[in-house]
């Protein structure tokens, strides 16, 4: 979301102090990434800089005191005009979800993982000590070079194992919104905001099992070696 342009839409209402602007916005979008209060503070800062609000006085209310923000008409005019606009499908698919199972798959069909040093010991050197007892051993063995797995081998990425565990993730955050729009006393923002984000849970939840069924042919265009 455009931090902006939710500021003027809330000082679309009257003056108000950045604290009441922080407050306001937390309570407006629930499922949001509340403010911080210093991004606030900047926010509207730059507001004034760009002729879009300028102060209106100060308020101490019985407490600090605070300095009041009003929009002006350019800013009512930016925030029309924000408000009106086609919002454009993204015009290029950033799924990190896919792009982790498509480098889990990379990882996978990558070179084997290195063993290590090679022992060149003689393999005869292991075997029972009545057997060196032959007085006429014959020509020295050729060293046979023996791999040594590594100490601590890097665990395998494995796809499907990663979108079932994503799936799980997902699944658990869908109970917890469907709880907090099914609590008593729930508004109908907080009931709009959840059911958003539970829709596109869904979507990814559709995609992921869509995706689980064709990693075989996904492996094979990813990497065909």
């Amino acid at each position: 979301m455009s931090t902006r342009h939710i500021l003027l839409g809330l000082l679309a209402g009257g003056p108000s102090h950045g604290y009441d602007l922080k407050r306001r916005h937390d309570e407006r979008f629930p499922q949001a990434r509340p403010l911080a209060y210093g991004q606030v503070y900047t926010t509207l800062q730059r507001l004034v800089r760009d002729g879009l609000a300028e102060v209106d006085g100060t308020d101490s209310d019985g407490g600090p005191e605070r300095t009041l923000y009003r929009s002006t008409a350019e800013g009512a005019k930016e925030l029309a005009g924000w408000a009106a606009e086609i919002t454009p499908p993204a015009p290029f698919v950033t799924n990190e979800i896919f792009a982790k199972v498509v480098c889990a798959i990379l990882a996978t069909a990558g070179p084997a993982p290195t063993l290590g040093q090679v022992s060149t010991a003689d393999p005869a050197s292991s075997a029972d000590p009545a057997s060196s007892a032959d007085p006429d051993p014959g020509p020295d063995p050729v060293p046979v070079p023996v791999p040594v797995p590594a100490a601590d081998p890097v665990p395998a990425a494995d796809p499907a194992r990663y979108l079932i565990a994503q799936r799980a993730a997902h699944m658990a955050r869908m109970r917890e919104l469907t709880a907090v729009k099914t609590a008593p006393g729930a508004d109908l923002a907080t009931v709009l905001s959840a059911d958003y984000a539970l829709n596109h849970l869904d979507a990814d939840l559709r995609w992921m099992t869509t995706t689980a069924a064709r990693l075989t042919t996904l492996t094979a265009e990813v990497d065909p070696r």
